[in-house]
């Protein structure tokens, strides 16, 4: 048996730009998906602390040094440019591996700089 469990998150990053033209998902700076162990293609949760709006998509890399998060897609409609919001990771794990696991959380300030890294506890 497995659990889903958090793996990582990106917290109050603020919302740099949306493109309802494009074919979905959110564009995270490639400093920041370092930062928060993030892949290309994996599911997030987005959290919209602004509005409430909670959702899923799937990473797109972005530039690395930009610090842009773009949502792209439908899901431009679920938060305007300056929202903060949070981008939650999680990980399928045995009860074993997730007693032992540590998060990532990466705490971001408002113009997507990192402020502190830390593994949850």
């Amino acid at each position: 048996m497995t659990i889903n469990m958090l793996y990582s998150k990106l917290h109050r990053a603020s919302i740099t730009d949306a493109n309802l033209n494009y074919v979905g998902s959110i564009t995270i700076d490639r400093d920041l998906m370092d930062a928060a162990n993030l892949r290309v293609g994996q599911k997030v949760d987005i959290v919209n602390v602004n509005n409430g709006e909670r959702f899923s998509t799937y990473v797109i890399e972005g530039e690395r040094g930009k610090k842009d998060i773009c949502l792209n897609g439908a899901a431009a409609r679920k938060a305007e440019i300056g929202d903060r919001v949070i981008i939650i990771a999680y990980a399928a794990m045995t009860p074993e591996e997730a007693d032992s696991f540590k998060p990532k959380v990466v705490l971001l300030n408002e113009e997507n700089e990192i402020v502190e890294t830390k593994d949850y506890v």
